[in-house]
């Protein structure tokens, strides 16, 4: 049985500036013994069009309507979690800042594309995940040209999106866990 363990909205583009109701997401995460659960509920922009390769994981997948969920462990180590509404998907484990060091990594998914909404439920296997203790921010992009959109949970700093900072994230806490780097 999976428990309720953090509900977030994205509710600002990634420099703080709030955006309207109809633009927030909604990213509820559940714990089980072995898996970590993300269930996605968000507007649906359709732009740039899905890749045009089959669903399942794709790299690259930033380049088009994302959501997304940097998960950091100890040592620098974290994972990136990149869900798009057409059920194409993204699994990096990084060891550094931008330092991929597998990609294209397994993850149950499946998205609901509803009118102007979508919603997606993602499983992913704990083991996937850095040691903790686990940092957290969700992100999100879509759109086009001077219409591309960058959102984020945590507010970023700097003269450009960048998702990738450990700094600024909030604390995730697992019922069951996978053990710190200092067990």
């Amino acid at each position: 049985m999976s428990v309720p363990i953090q509900a977030l909205r994205i509710e600002s583009e990634w420099n703080g500036t709030a955006v309207s109701a109809r633009h927030w997401i909604t990213i509820h995460l559940l714990d089980s013994p072995r898996l970590l659960e993300i269930r996605i509920a968000a507007p649906y922009y359709g732009q740039p069009c899905p890749p045009e390769v089959p669903v399942g994981p794709t790299d690259h997948l930033w380049e088009h309507e994302v959501v997304e969920l940097f998960i950091f462990g100890a040592d620098g180590k974290y994972t990136e979690i990149e869900m798009a509404p057409s059920g194409h998907h993204l699994v990096l484990q990084l060891d550094g800042i931008r330092n991929p060091v597998a990609t294209l990594l397994p993850l149950a998914f499946e998205a609901t594309i509803l009118g102007d909404r979508w919603t997606g439920t993602a499983r992913i296997d704990k083991e996937l995940l850095p040691p903790g203790p686990h940092l957290l921010n969700a992100t999100a992009i879509h759109g086009e040209g001077a219409n591309r959109k960058y959102l984020s949970w945590v507010t970023l700093p700097g003269d450009a999106p960048d998702f990738h900072q450990p700094d600024c994230t909030r604390k995730l806490s697992f019922v069951g866990t996978r053990p710190s780097a200092e067990d």
